[in-house]
């Protein structure tokens, strides 16, 4: 195992100063007022994804039905994506529909579907059973007290609780 120096003065000896993690010593450090990176990103220099953010988001003018109106840059493309499949551009076409898959379900706007009980299950369970058992056999019209013509009057489990 290699031994590190903890503490080593740098020339006179008069100030101490540690050298170890994260203080190196004072020779090899930038000097005050200089960057450890002189040719990095310059300040301002936006990304791809901003520029990308900024062009999508830039209002232009777009006849519409004979009136001048703005409209993103983004919805104005789309826009003309639309005319091109109506008109028949089978590229146009199948990028409104993927983009159409992709982007335009209603279900996850609604949020997940949360799973009922295993009571609700079963209370349905025996509501469609009885409901089915009633429809395969024929309703005797002259006996209103028969509870088997009648679905849901049977047993309920809900007040059996």
């Amino acid at each position: 195992m290699s031994k590190r120096k903890t503490t080593a003065s740098t020339g006179g000896g008069s100030n101490g100063y540690a050298v170890g993690y994260g203080k190196p010593p004072m020779h090899s450090r930038f000097r005050a007022g200089q960057s450890g990176n002189p040719a990095g990103r310059r300040k301002g220099v936006r990304n791809l994804m901003t520029d990308v953010k900024r062009t999508l988001a830039t209002p232009v003018k777009v006849k519409e039905g004979g009136r001048t109106r703005k409209k993103s840059t983004q919805e104005s493309a789309l826009m003309v994506l639309r005319e091109k499949a109506l008109r028949g551009d089978p590229r146009a076409l199948d990028r409104l529909l993927e983009l159409a898959v992709r982007f335009n379900n209603d279900a996850a706007e609604s949020g997940p579907t949360q799973a009922l009980p295993a009571d609700d299950q079963d209370i349905l369970a025996a509501y469609v059973a009885e409901f089915a058992a009633a429809a395969m056999t024929p309703a005797r019209a002259g006996s209103p007290d028969d509870p088997a013509s009648k679905p849901g009057s049977g047993t309920d489990k809900k007040a059996s609780k």
